[in-house]
């Protein structure tokens, strides 16, 4: 993802999971991601913030559903999830001391960073919750999705 792609970071079904509690977790730390690179700088503290509070709370509650289920993956996904806190605890205190720079930063690179973690851990956790459930995989409808870039040849 270039600059202008990440700055312009939004909810669209390519991040479906088709787990619902997971998929409403990724429609608010999109949104929150969103929230910290249009923020002012005078608001990017609090919108760090609020960020944080989210990832702690999401990352939980899937660590949560891993432990519980015996997730195979869970070390891996775990250790991805606090990879991304220690990066926003690092951010924060940069912020605190005036870098507001650091969050947008940061911001672009949660953009960049939560396709990748969607399609492989998510989905294969949702896959997993749903198979143990409900016996099969979880039904996705996907509507909105970005747009593909243009071949060039």
């Amino acid at each position: 993802m270039t600059a202008s792609e990440t700055d312009s970071f939004a909810w669209h079904d390519g991040l479906l999971v088709g787990y619902p509690q997971i998929d409403a977790a990724h429609k608010e730390f999109v949104a929150l991601v969103v929230g910290v690179l249009s923020a002012p700088d005078a608001e990017v503290a609090t919108a760090l913030h609020a960020l944080a509070i989210h990832a702690r709370k999401h990352f939980d509650a899937e660590d949560q559903w891993m432990a519980e289920s015996d997730f195979p993956a869970r070390a891996c996904h775990s250790a991805e999830h606090e990879a991304v806190l220690q990066s926003v605890a690092g951010v924060q205190a940069r912020v605190a001391a005036g870098d507001t720079a650091a969050a947008r930063s940061l911001a672009r690179a949660l953009a960049q960073w939560l396709p990748g973690h969607v399609d492989y851990l998510d989905a294969a956790l949702a896959h997993w919750m749903c198979k143990q459930q409900h016996g099969g995989k979880p039904v996705v409808v996907r509507r909105r999705l970005p747009a593909a870039p243009a071949l060039t040849g």
